[in-house]
């Protein structure tokens, strides 16, 4: 019997979107980390994925967007009080039984939603400036890093960005997140359709049950969606994201 297809979106939008209105949206946690930021462009990113996170839920929930709720899962800090809540968003309330994943890098944010399937979304800006070879030994396998180190110069960066968007998805739809341990999932190499060859972290499921595909994320990016589910996964790009428009410079609302 062929298994029905998970549905997935991903909605795609930018920091430039960012209005103080959006504020409006956020929960009270959510507004204080926000204003922790300490410099506009990590605010500006901050509050348009989680705007756009609680208006896609609240879309898919049939609810309002401040209805939304979220439990936040780490599974590494056995209960630690005085942290900072952290992890994996899981949807609560009236949005219980949706699944999330949020990802923002430079002037990108994606927000990926499913239902009743694991899901993780992430996207890096591909940075000249990093020291590929040093995040390697953090990043990748021992195989990974010789299939890295095979390659002309003119390509590792686009590579390793590949190997580190597929893997930081894998990880956030298992929820155990990079502090999981990117070195213990291995996956195809550079120049071959992604797929996981080995996943070794307390938190891995079975290979059979991990769809793994990359998104387009326009020049300059690399990004990657991960689905832990033995079904096919239908999946729908959405390119204008349902942020409210942002408001001219006297603060006006848009008519």
């Amino acid at each position: 019997m062929i298994e029905e297809s998970v549905e997935c979106e991903v909605w795609w939008a930018s920091p430039t979107q960012s209005d103080p209105a959006l504020l409006e949206l956020l929960d009270g946690a959510e507004r204080a980390r926000h204003g922790r930021f300490q410099r506009a462009a990590d605010r500006d990113r901050y509050a348009v994925a989680h705007a756009l996170a609680r208006l896609v839920l609240a879309e898919a929930a049939g609810c309002g967007p401040t209805e939304v709720s979220f439990t936040l899962d780490c599974p590494h800090c056995d209960g630690e009080k005085e942290r900072e809540p952290h992890g994996k968003p899981r949807p609560a309330g009236p949005a219980a039984g949706l699944e999330l994943s949020i990802s923002h890098s430079g002037d990108r944010v994606a927000v990926a939603l499913t239902r009743g399937a694991p899901v993780g979304v992430d996207v890096e800006e591909v940075s000249e400036r990093r020291d590929v070879e040093g995040l390697a030994e953090m990043v990748l396998a021992p195989a990974e890093r010789t299939a890295l180190a095979a390659l002309p110069a003119e390509r590792a960066a686009l590579a390793f960005h590949d190997y580190w968007a597929r893997k930081e998805a894998l990880l956030k739809a298992s929820g155990e997140g990079i502090y999981g341990g990117l070195t213990g999932v291995s996956i195809s190499p550079p120049g071959e359709p992604p797929r996981v060859l080995s996943w070794s972290t307390p938190g891995a499921p079975p290979l059979d049950r991990v769809r793994l595909q990359d998104l387009d994320a326009g020049p300059g990016y690399r990004a990657a969606l991960a689905v832990l589910t033995s079904a096919p996964v239908a999946v729908t790009v959405h390119g204008a994201s349902p942020l409210p428009a942002a408001r001219p410079a006297g603060g006006a609302p848009p008519h």
